[in-house]
């Protein structure tokens, strides 16, 4: 019998591999608009051109863009194991939090439930602004795109790109007024599955500097 050969300890990793997402950006669209399904030029992998509608929330804090996975497992126990017999997934809750710093129709739009366009959207900037909080306040659907950019060894750009098709604002953070901080418009958003798409979220990895791994 032959002496098992033993595994080398550094075969498969790949410092390339390691990735960071340096930039973030957060498009948002009333979910009137077309959901993305291809953010890519097939033929080299850069960005594509966003469907009418998306609208970018612009500068966010530092904290960049925190995506959180609530699972929920239901277990099954039986008399003869300590442990479960059976684990099965009951839901699973998708979210997504940032920090809008800048004050425009999108970041405030989606703060105080309001569409991007339409009867209720507010006036372009630059114009006055009037809010008034309805007695039950609204929470509409919106569409949501949110970009990472990285890079390569080579310089080429690294996308990862993750498509929200129907989500909603839950969650809403203190605001303050103060000298010491900007205003921000901190919002979770959760994504709901999309009746058309049969997903709650869509995500795709290309650009140029991930097709030169290739070699």
């Amino acid at each position: 019998m032959s002496t098992p050969t033993p595994p080398v300890l550094d075969d498969g990793l790949r410092t390339d591999l390691i990735r960071k997402q340096l930039v973030q950006a957060v498009y948002a669209a009333d979910y009137t608009a077309p959901a993305v399904t291809a953010p890519f030029v097939s033929a080299d992998g850069t960005l594509a051109a966003l469907p009418a509608g998306y609208t970018a929330i612009g500068y966010t804090t530092d904290d960049g863009l925190t995506f959180t996975t609530d699972v929920s497992m239901t277990d099954t126990t039986s008399s003869q194991s300590v442990e479960p017999t059976r684990s099965d997934l009951e839901s699973e809750v998708l979210t997504a939090q940032y920090v809008p710093q800048e004050t425009n129709v999108a970041a405030v739009s989606m703060y105080k439930g309001l569409s991007l366009a339409g009867a209720d959207a507010l006036p372009a900037l630059g114009e006055a602004w009037s809010i008034t909080r309805p007695a039950v306040p609204k929470t509409p659907y919106y569409r949501l795109l949110f970009i990472g950019l990285d890079y390569g060894t080579d310089g080429g750009e690294i996308y990862i790109v993750r498509h929200y098709p129907k989500a909603r604002v839950t969650s809403k953070d203190d605001q303050q007024w103060a000298r010491s901080t900007e205003t921000q418009w901190p919002v979770t958003v959760q994504a709901y599955r999309d009746p058309v798409l049969k997903t709650a979220q869509k995500e795709w990895i290309d650009g140029p500097g991930w097709r030169a791994l290739a070699a």
